[in-house]
């Protein structure tokens, strides 16, 4: 993976939520969904994906940021300089030593105890896996379990907790790559992304709906079925209702989750006219309202 701060276009001093609406604004644009004409889509979206989970990790961002890891969270490694037989810096590469004889003198040279005999090899945790998982609005909203299938045939049951936002990073505990020498298991880390849903869009824990109703029911008000994240409700219409208007269902957005109350859903009102009938042309033929035209002028000035 390339640098994970200059695939979100972000300095190395960017605070977590810099981090956050970069990914958001990035995956955004990138969305396999939106880009079905764009063959490089997903790979950028995969790559944007990645560079979230991994910056969003403190543990890998820190390693990351001293120059422990690289950008595949590999550790970084400097071989020493070679010496001759005087103590003097020998330029020539080659000298017959690599890394890997270096950490077998290194590990043999220290994992002795006085006397010779050997010691136990020091117990190393695995490395941290990053996956993504792309799950249903409505998964998201109200939570679910959803299961990961890996690379490997693995599966992972990934708990979604409710609320959870596009990009946020899941940590389940041991489920990542395996220690060496008796070691803990690395982590999983599940970068979410979240499905587009044909009606609602989330903003925070407030949900918004159009709803669509008929001109009869704008003026006379009226009840309609209304769906919600939690299933269909009956919404009333207040009578002389017009388009644009806003009624707000307290709690029926986002559930209560981390602390945070249940956000409201607003649902905005559409008027539908739909296929007029001769009556209705009739009426419309002979009906002089006095505040008809004076509302057309004030809507077309705004």
């Amino acid at each position: 993976m390339n640098d994970p701060y200059t695939v979100l276009g972000l300095k190395p001093d960017a605070a977590a939520a810099d981090i956050q609406r970069a990914y958001r604004k990035l995956a955004k644009r990138w969305h396999p969904d939106v880009n079905a004409q764009n063959p490089k889509a997903e790979d950028r979206f995969k790559e944007i994906t990645a560079a979230n989970a991994f910056l969003s990790d403190p543990e890998k961002r820190g390693a990351f940021d001293r120059g422990e890891i690289d950008a595949d969270g590999h550790p970084t490694y400097v071989a020493p300089p070679h010496y001759d037989t005087r103590g003097r810096a020998d330029p020539r590469q080659g000298s017959g030593w690599d890394d890997s004889q270096f950490n077998d003198a290194f590990d043999s040279l220290f994992s002795r105890r006085p006397g010779g005999h050997p010691r136990a090899a020091r117990p190393r945790r695995g490395a941290d896996d990053q996956f993504t998982l792309e799950t249903s609005f409505l998964d998201a909203v109200n939570g679910a379990t959803q299961r990961l299938t890996l690379p490997n045939g693995r599966t992972l049951d990934v708990k979604i907790p409710p609320g959870t936002e596009e990009g946020q990073v899941l940590r389940l505990k041991g489920r990542g790559g395996e220690g060496l020498n008796g070691g803990e298991a690395g982590d999983a880390l599940i970068a979410i992304s979240i499905a587009r849903h044909p009606l609602f869009v989330r903003e925070g824990s407030t949900l918004r709906l159009v709803q669509q109703v008929g001109i009869k029911q704008a003026v006379l008000g009226g009840q309609v079925t209304t769906p919600t994240p939690s299933g269909p409700v009956q919404l009333r219409i207040p009578r002389h209702s017009d388009a644009g208007t806003e009624l707000r269902l307290r709690g029926k957005g986002v559930p209560a989750h981390n602390g945070k109350p249940a956000g409201d859903l607003i649902v905005t009102l559409a008027i539908v006219i739909g296929p007029p009938d001769a009556a209705f042309e009739a009426f419309l033929e002979g009906w002089d309202s006095p505040h008809a035209e004076d509302e057309l002028k004030q809507n077309s000035a705004t």
